[in-house]
């Protein structure tokens, strides 16, 4: 796993974080912008921060749809932490086949762990895991 990957999830949750509690008022390309500009970032991997940004910005009603059936509740009621990294665990299934899909599950529960609630990185293992059958079928069916 790259160290500067996963500074970039770190920093995609935080700006989704902060994107949805502005009401989707502010765009995320100036929240992305905030972020470069005002924060120490450190060796982050700035191109795939802007990758997670835009890319889960524009296909976040996707996303949605896909993840609502395996929900326990109304999206509305998701935690915004939580919601935020399913986001970024869809994409990653769906769109970075680069990625094994255990890593980015892996990713996923380091972040719940660091800013979810309790036992949240459980929830969020049970919904990227059933998303994982979904769309990683074939790679899940490899031996390990």
């Amino acid at each position: 796993m790259s160290r500067a990957r996963s500074k970039a999830r770190r920093g995609a949750l935080q700006a989704l974080y902060q994107w949805q509690l502005a009401g989707g008022d502010d765009s995320l390309a100036s929240i992305e912008s905030q972020f470069l500009a005002e924060r120490e970032l450190g060796d982050i991997d700035a191109e795939y921060f802007h990758e997670l940004l835009t890319e889960v910005g524009r296909r976040r009603a996707d996303y949605d749809q896909r993840i609502a059936p395996l929900l326990d509740r109304p999206l509305e009621q998701l935690d915004p932490v939580e919601h935020a990294i399913l986001w970024l665990g869809s994409y990653e299934l769906e769109a970075r086949w680069d990625i094994p899909f255990r890593v980015v599950i892996a990713e996923a529960m380091e972040l719940t762990k660091q800013f979810g609630g309790d036992n949240a990185h459980r929830y969020v293992n049970a919904i990227l895991d059933r998303l994982a059958r979904e769309l990683r079928a074939a790679e899940r069916a490899l031996p390990t």
